[in-house]
């Protein structure tokens, strides 16, 4: 068939002029009824690939897809080339009898061009019956990957494809992807028997993406609603690896005025599928999922694609961040890192088989390092992919937009290459790592690895510095992994010759990212203005001398700290302050905020454009609740009990109600649990201090001799003294 012909038909059922890429040798390859491996990126045009032939194919396509979602939207796009419904169809569980019949008969009458079915009911006898019954013209593998157990989607069932095509009848056989290692491209053309297929590889580079990875920490919500909002209107996906977090996260945004939906596997089939449609049709800006939701969706203007949790591979990561931009227009790529959540998805794998185990450990590591590497991410993420990119800077990325220090590290290169000759190239990066740091852990002793002439060579660097020059090694050449082998390095022609001849090796150190996650930064002691806040201190011990009372009954440190960091200049901006509340501003607020006003212009202070995020109403709940309570006098202890918390997880929430301002009451627990000297003891010790600290209090009253229950006691009495007296 012409060339001349297939442009035809691509304008008569499409109304493109033009293919993209290598989209019309894969055509004229499959027309030709020969095996084809399609390795495109998201955004390629893959899905042209099969439906062209299979519109100009005599008999019917069947195109083996992962998820329902990904098959109702194929077949909703098919549908709108053609003025007959029944050119495409699925076949899946979520169809009645009814509708099952009417899919048989249009394809059994020729209609149907492509039959989207699912692996599982591809394994079902009656399908197999029926489709032993009709012409096939070729079989379509989508999203390939599942096949692989070193892919980011493994699913066993795209293990059975190749038997159950053997048992309805062999035919041509095209699989597609967006991402595969050489590794996985190795699995699925040996799973599926075709290893001889013509391979179609096109570049896995998107110039147009940017990509971040930023720490996570306990203002990830606020640093989301932020990004959100400067890029308001646009398109996003925001991508977390729980349910529970997906539904928190979606409820949040619009609490926040941000039009938003929650995707997960756990919604039933009917809300799934509108809230696809929500955003396909731009009802909602912004869809927060799991990973269930994205994969074939054709939306080509996502402009930002936000990970909350990091994906559990580099595959996972690249696939999910490739569905921003894919009309080649903007596309944000933000990532949220932390070492707990890499550690979290260890801990998933702990019931899988010894062999999973340890290929998942290994695609953990992958996605570790590129998270904490200073190296341009396009460049790792296109190394990743077997594909070199030699330009030093993308200039669209984290990385190379602010890149950092470059430190020369020839020796301890030269060490390395050394070191993976000695131990016969059959170690991964951690274990030469430690072998040239000096550390003898159990894997170097067992090895006797520690009695190697360069064992401890570079004892001057730390673990993280010496496998960040082994990686850097990989990417510029010089060393191999062999992924096959749970990533054993070997040493390349091109790093024997720099081992002869050492030349200049500069590399980026990699980002430190503080296991900070859960931590709050409201202090941010780097921002903080000292000068204002001593003025504050004086400020709050003048009005403490005034009122007779400590200064930590006014405001404490962090509240202050917080307030020389933002600059409140109105009582409104004050009582967003942590620790001051609508009480407090309106007792103690004037002068503090005058004080703020009359320094910022003195000093000509550019206030930070930040702003409060409104909180799910829900993580209020137990502060209403506990507030209740005590106006109708109900022990604590039994508050605590009724609603599943501890004591202290009681103790915590009320001290958090008396600093903001309010006012409670509770004189009569106390009353009935404590002796009323020991009561008074702590009440006048409060009255003196120049601290609330409780520690300082426990030593001062029980000196080193005291249990739980005398915490406790003095937590209570500090709680009703800061609200008589402050509040």
């Amino acid at each position: 068939m012409t060339d001349k012909r297939i442009l035809e038909e691509l304008k008569h059922h499409f109304g493109f002029d033009t293919f993209k890429d290598n989209q019309e040798a894969i055509i004229d390859n499959l027309l030709q009824e020969r095996d084809t491996f399609v390795l495109m990126p998201t955004g390629g045009g893959k899905s042209l690939c099969y439906q062209l032939p299979a519109l100009m194919m005599q008999g019917t396509a069947i195109i083996i897809s992962p998820l329902i979602a990904l098959m109702k939207n194929q077949v909703d796009a098919m549908r709108t080339y053609s003025e007959d419904d029944g050119i495409a169809h699925f076949l899946n569980s979520s169809l009645n009898k009814q509708a099952i019949t009417q899919v048989r008969h249009d394809v059994a009458t020729g209609k149907t061009k492509l039959l989207y079915v699912a692996p599982e009911s591809l394994t079902k006898e009656e399908n197999i019956e029926f489709l032993k019954g009709i012409h096939i013209s070729f079989y379509a593998v989508d999203e390939a990957h599942c096949i692989s157990e070193w892919g980011h989607d493994f699913r066993p069932e795209y293990r059975r494809i190749r038997p159950i095509i053997n048992a309805i009848g062999n035919r041509p056989i095209i699989a597609l992807t967006a991402t595969a290692t050489p590794k996985v491209q190795h699995d699925i053309q040996k799973t599926l028997g075709i290893t001889a297929a013509a391979v179609f590889k096109s570049s896995f580079n998107r110039p147009n993406l940017y990509y971040e990875v930023r720490p996570k920490t306990k203002d990830i919500n606020k640093d989301i609603i932020r990004f959100i909002k400067a890029n308001e209107g646009k398109s996003g996906i925001i991508y977390c690896l729980s349910r529970k977090r997906v539904e928190e996260l979606a409820e949040l945004l619009r609490i926040n005025d941000i039009k938003a939906l929650a995707y997960h596997a756990g919604m039933d089939s009917a809300t799934r599928t509108q809230n696809q449609d929500d955003f396909l049709h731009e009802n909602v800006d912004v869809m927060v999922a799991t990973i269930a939701f994205g994969m074939g969706i054709d939306k080509p203007d996502v402009r930002y694609v936000i990970h909350y949790d990091i994906p559990k591979s580099l595959e996972g990561y690249y696939q999910e961040t490739g569905r921003a931009g894919r009309d080649g227009g903007e596309g944000k790529c933000i990532t949220f890192y932390s070492q707990k959540d890499l550690d979290k998805l260890a801990k998933f794998m702990k019931d899988k088989p010894v062999s999973e185990q340890e290929i998942g450990k290994q695609i953990l590591k992958e996605t570790g390092a590129y998270a904490e590497s200073a190296v341009c991410r396009r460049k790792t993420l296109l190394h990743y992919f077997g594909e070199d990119y030699n330009q030093d800077n993308c200039g669209n990325c984290d990385n190379c937009i602010n890149p950092p220090k470059r430190i020369e590290a020839s020796d301890e290169l030269a060490n390395a290459i050394e070191t993976i000759l000695m131990v016969k190239e059959s170690f991964p990066v951690e274990h030469i790592a430690n072998i040239l740091i000096g550390n003898n852990d159990d894997e170097v002793k067992r090895n006797r690895h520690n009695e190697l002439e360069l064992f401890g060579i570079n004892s001057n660097r730390d673990f993280k510095f010496m496998t960040s020059v082994i990686r850097q090694g990989i990417l510029a050449g010089y060393i191999i992994k062999d992924i096959e082998k749970y990533g054993e390095l070997k040493i390349s022609a091109q790093g024997h010759q720099f081992l002869a001849n050492p030349t200049s090796f500069l590399i980026a150190e990699d980002r430190t990212f503080n296991d900070n996650d859960g931590e709050e930064h409201t202090s941010a002691a780097a921002v903080l203005d000292p000068t204002l806040f001593s003025i504050l201190k004086q400020e709050r011990k003048r009005i403490a001398a005034e009122k007779k009372v400590p200064p930590f009954v006014i405001f404490q440190d962090p509240s202050l700290e917080a307030m020389a960091t933002t600059y409140p200049i109105t009582i409104d901006e004050l009582k967003l302050i942590s620790g001051v509340g609508e009480g407090k501003a309106k007792r103690w607020g004037d002068s503090i905020v005058n004080i703020i006003k009359r320094y910022v212009e003195e000093n000509d202070i550019e206030r930070p454009e930040d702003f409060r995020i409104r909180g799910n109403p829900s993580s209020n709940d137990f502060r209403i609740y506990l507030i209740q309570g005590i106006d109708n006098r109900h022990a604590l202890d039994q508050l605590a009990k009724d609603k599943g918390r501890t004591m202290e997880e009681l103790l915590d929430e009320l001290e958090r109600i008396v600093y903001s301002g309010y006012k409670i009451d509770i004189n009569y627990y106390i009353n009935e649990t404590l002796d009323d000297y020991f009561r008074d003891e702590i009440f006048e010790y409060f009255q003196t201090a120049q601290t609330d600290d409780l520690q300082t209090a426990l030593d001062t009253i029980m000196g080193d001799k005291y249990e739980d229950e005398d915490i406790r006691d003095i937590r209570l009495v500090k709680i009703q003294f800061l609200s008589e007296m402050g509040n």
